[in-house]
């Protein structure tokens, strides 16, 4: 009996519903029903025959094909690519992948007006140099806010009011200081982050300014989270935020763009308010005063009593620590800290029978400071961010 090798149905298929392909059962199991149109009936080809075994290669092979298919066809998609293929399909949105970044920090400079510094740096209390632009030039105030860039690879931070040294002194700089807390750098963007961030590039286009603006925010360079806000009404609103005009919390990213990005795409008629101010001229030359701010960090500490079953170790300590820090640092700007989902990664892998067997939490109190938790969810304001130090966490272990 002739083959069709035209219905054979092995292979992977594309429809209007998107690609797919025979398991491998239904692969082996189509290929011995031929395999036995060729052969017999009578023919031996179970898993310890010399056939049985040349089936399932040739099996597995039509399989492996198929999934290559299937990964080549998801790739284009960037829901569903990855890796490069996904870097390269959001070049089509005008974005790309953002590299390991170092850790940034906004820097007010005061000396005298007019003077440049050329390739200036300044430095913090542990003596780790913060580099500023090639060219920084005070303004008619006697100041100027400009972003400088670690020295020093990784992970990076520096609290408020820390840099203060000036590394390269030249004639009329007179001091330096970093009004907000550094935005610690980061590794390469993951693939989910790069999605994220290509679902929010096609508002760029938008028709509503707001739409425009926050995508246009999250594609800045070194941009690690944001958060817009607007008030359109004509009273100051629950925030606190003036009437007629839009906020932007900004973590990362360098001062003077942000503030050219936003004047290019805020909407007519509103004020961008915000404590971090830069002076951007538009294109008559009229200068204009644009305000944002930078989030400022809320840590967060957590005591955890806990009883212990057998197989508990002090891995397994550790292990909640990381795990509730991971997510408390992954909250975006303006997010509570609600004490019922932070009892989510305290129990490590208890639907899928993870260490959680090992112990249970008795109780789980977290506030602003070690001497303040309690078994209450805690608030944080719009412009600030939950942040967590698994050394701000303490496990209580009763046997």
């Amino acid at each position: 009996m002739a083959l069709n090798l035209d219905t054979l149905g092995l292979s992977a298929t594309v429809t209007a519903q998107g690609i797919s392909a025979p398991d491998y059962q239904t692969i082996l199991t189509t290929v011995t029903g031929y395999f036995q149109q060729i052969y017999g009936t009578d023919a031996y080809l179970e898993p310890d025959g010399k056939d049985g075994q040349m089936i399932s290669l040739y099996a597995l092979a039509i399989h492996d094909a198929n999934n290559t298919a299937i990964a080549v066809y998801n790739s284009f998609s960037p829901a569903t690519g990855f890796g490069n293929g996904l870097a390269s399909n959001v070049k089509i949105n005008g974005i790309a992948r953002d590299p390991a970044n170092n850790s940034t920090v906004d820097l007010l400079i005061t000396g005298t007006i007019g003077l440049e510094i050329v390739n200036g740096s300044a430095k913090d209390a542990n003596n780790i140099i913060w580099t500023l632009p090639v060219s920084v030039v005070i303004g008619i105030d006697g100041t100027v806010l400009v972003t400088a860039t670690c020295a020093t690879a990784g992970a990076v931070a520096a609290l408020a009011g820390t840099i203060t040294g000036i590394n390269t002194p030249t004639r009329g700089w007179v001091s330096v200081t970093n009004p907000n807390a550094a935005t610690v750098g980061a590794a390469a963007e993951t693939d989910a982050s790069l999605r994220i961030r290509q679902a929010q590039s096609v508002a760029l286009a938008s028709v509503t300014p707001f739409d425009a603006l926050d995508g246009a925010i999250a594609n800045i360079s070194g941009v690690t989270r944001h958060k817009l806000y607007e008030n359109d009404t004509g009273a100051v609103d629950a925030n606190g935020l003036p009437p007629h005009s839009i906020t932007a919390v900004i973590d990362g990213g360098d001062a003077t763009e942000i503030a050219t990005t936003i004047q290019l795409k805020k909407g007519q008629g509103v004020t961008p308010n915000g404590t971090t101010q830069i002076v951007v001229a538009d294109k008559y030359g009229n200068p204009h005063t644009i305000g944002f701010n930078r989030p400022a960090p809320v840590p967060i500490y957590i005591a955890i009593n806990l009883q212990a079953f057998t197989g508990y170790t002090s891995q397994i300590g550790a292990d909640i620590k990381t795990a509730i820090a991971a997510y408390i640092n992954a909250l975006t700007i303006g997010d509570d800290v609600l004490l019922s989902r932070v009892y989510s990664p305290a129990n490590l892998g208890v639907v899928s029978g993870g260490e959680s067997r090992y112990y249970d939490i008795n109780s789980l109190m977290i506030g602003k400071s070690a001497g303040t938790v309690a078994a209450a969810n805690i608030i944080i304001a719009y412009s600030e961010s939950a942040t967590c130090d698994v050394s701000n966490i303490t496990i209580t272990v009763s046997s």
